[in-house]
C-alpha cells in the first residue's frame, strides 16, 4: 500500500463541479485581480474567524509582511517570535529591516513559551509574532498581557491554523482574531488551500485593515496617489472563487482530521511514540499530525520503504540557519526547538484517508521502532 503525506485528488473529485462553476463565474466577468470575488471571500473568512475585516493578499508570507509594515516595524526594530517555524515568519521581519528575536518553545505543544518572552523585551521591541503551529493556538492569554503591558502589537501567524480555537477568559476565540492582526496562508497544502498562492490578513481594527489594503497596492489610495510605500500583493479572483467553495467544506474536513488524530492517538497509546499534546482549552484542526521519538530517522526510513509519506517540520531551527548566523546564536541556545527538530515527524492526516490507510501508517510506524 502507498499512503502519500497529502493527496488532494480525492478532495477535488468531490468538489469538482462546484469548483468549475466558480471558475467559470470568474471567466464570465473577466475580473481577475481583486474585485467582487475577493471582497466576498474577505467577508467570509473574516466572519469565519470572528474578525471584522479581512484583506486578501498574494501569499501567507505577504500577509505577515504587510502586517509588520502596517504596525510600523522598520529598520532596527525587534520582533519576538519562535525559531521553530517555517522561514517566512522570521524572513518577513528581516525583509522590513527588523530583527527577529527568538524565544524557545513549549516542548508539549511546540508553540512559543510565553514565560520566556518578557525577558527578551528591550526598548527596541515593536511586536510579538506567536505561531499557531500544526493547527493549535499558542497560549495567547499571557502573550496578550505582556503585549498590553509593554505597548506591543501581536501578529498571529495562523498560516497552519485557520479554524483552530482556544478558550480565553471563558470564551472561545478563533485563530487570527485574538491578537491585533492574524495572518493566513492559502498555499495548496493548507487545510484551506487554493489552487496556487494566496493569503489573507484579518483584524478587528479598522485602521489597520485600511492600512493593509493600501499596502497591498503599492500604498496607494486613490489609484496613483501614494501616501505609503507598499507592495504588489493582490489576491486573484480565481483563487478567491475556489476558496469560497472550499470554505463551505472546511469544518467537515477539520472534523475528519480530528477523527484521524484520535485513531492515531489510540494506535500509539502505551507505545514509545509521543503523540501531539493538545491543551485542554484548545481546539486543534491538525494541519499536521506530528509524532515524536528518539528513533525518528529510523522510523522515517522505514515509512518511506513501505510507501508511507512523511515529513520533518522543521529540520533546522531558524536560529541555526546560515542566513541568521549574524545574530550570533549557537547550538544549545534553544534546546527545546533543537530537540523537536531532531525528534519529530509528520504523518498523513488529510481528510480522505481510509481506516485501512490509517491502520497501515500506524503499523509501519511501530514496525520502524523495532
Amino acid at each position: 500500500m502507498r499512503v502519500p503525506l497529502l493527496d488532494l485528488k480525492p478532495q477535488f473529485a468531490k468538489i469538482r463541479d462546484e469548483v468549475k462553476q466558480a471558475i467559470d463565474r470568474v471567466l464570465e466577468t473577466q475580473i481577475f485581480v481583486l474585485g467582487p470575488e475577493v471582497q466576498k471571500l474577505e467577508q467570509e473568512v473574516a466572519e469565519y474567524s470572528g474578525a471584522k475585516f479581512g484583506v486578501g493578499c498574494a501569499s501567507g508570507t505577504d500577509s505577515i509582511l504587510l502586517s509588520l509594515m502596517a504596525v510600523g516595524v522598520s529598520l532596527g526594530d525587534e520582533v519576538i517570535t519562535t525559531p521553530y517555524t517555517f522561514f517566512s515568519t522570521a524572513g518577513s521581519i528581516s525583509r522590513v529591516g527588523g530583527i527577529p528575536v527568538f524565544v524557545d518553545i513549549d516542548p508539549e505543544t511546540y508553540n512559543i513559551d510565553p514565560s520566556l518572552i518578557e525577558s527578551r523585551i528591550t526598548p527596541k521591541t515593536k511586536a510579538i509574532i506567536p505561531v499557531h503551529l500544526f493547527g493549535q493556538c499558542a497560549d495567547m492569554g499571557p502573550i496578550l498581557e505582556i503585549a498590553d503591558k509593554y505597548g506591543l502589537h501581536v501578529i498571529e501567524d495562523a498560516a497552519q491554523s485557520i479554524g483552530s480555537k482556544m478558550k480565553l477568559d471563558g470564551q472561545w476565540m478563533t485563530a487570527g482574531a485574538i491578537g491585533h492582526l492574524g495572518c493566513f496562508s492559502f498555499f495548496p497544502s493548507k487545510n484551506l488551500g487554493a489552487y496556487g498562492d494566496g493569503g489573507m490578513v484579518v483584524t478587528n481594527d479598522e485602521g489597520l485593515a485600511e492600512k493593509v489594503r493600501m499596502l497591498r497596492v503599492h500604498g496607494s489610495k486613490p489609484k496613483y496617489h501614494h501616501s505609503l510605500i507598499g507592495a504588489n500583493s493582490r489576491l486573484d479572483a480565481i483563487q478567491a472563487a475556489v476558496l469560497q467553495v472550499k470554505l463551505k467544506h472546511l469544518d467537515d474536513w477539520s472534523d475528519a482530521r480530528r477523527r484521524h488524530a484520535r485513531f492515531y492517538d489510540e494506535a500509539f497509546a502505551d507505545t514509545p511514540i509521543k503523540v501531539p499534546k493538545v491543551r485542554e482549552e484548545n481546539y486543534s484542526i491538525y494541519n499536521q499530525y506530528v509524532i515524536r521519538t528518539g528513533h525518528r530517522d529510523r522510523v522515517m526510513r522505514h515509512l518511506k520503504e513501505r510507501g508511507v509519506g512523511c515529513e520533518i517540520y522543521y529540520p533546522v531551527p531558524l536560529h541555526l540557519q546560515r542566513c541568521y548566523a549574524f545574530l550570533g546564536y549557537k547550538t544549545g541556545d534553544f534546546p527545546e526547538s533543537e530537540a523537536a527538530a531532531n525528534e519529530t515527524l509528520a504523518l498523513p492526516i488529510y481528510p480522505e484517508l481510509s481506516e485501512e490507510q490509517l491502520s497501515y501508517v500506524a503499523e509501519c510506524v511501530l514496525e520502524g521502532l523495532k
